[in-house]
């Protein structure tokens, strides 16, 4: 007999969208798309914290984007990431 562990993956529950809003501080914003509002606001309050004076071309940005992006994944969060430009 095996024993198979099966990931379960649910839809998200909370949505999220990071706005860059220029090269004057700040440069975050960020918007709840749907769920929770408490959801919503700790992640705002968690995702603020690593971004809040990095531009999208500082090499720290990348680094901290990722930050979020995993964070956005344990907490069973849709991340959308806007930055003004094309990715």
């Amino acid at each position: 007999m095996t024993n198979i562990e099966t990931e379960v993956i649910s839809a998200p529950e909370t949505g999220v969208r990071v706005v860059y809003l220029g090269p004057v501080s700040p440069h975050w914003e960020i918007q709840g798309l749907f769920g929770q509002q408490s959801t919503v606001d700790e992640f705002r309050r968690r995702t603020v914290a690593r971004l809040q004076l990095l531009p999208p071309h500082d090499p720290q940005f990348r680094r901290n984007r990722e930050r979020v992006s995993r964070d956005a994944e344990r907490e069973n969060v849709h991340l959308e990431w806007d930055l003004g430009v094309p990715e």
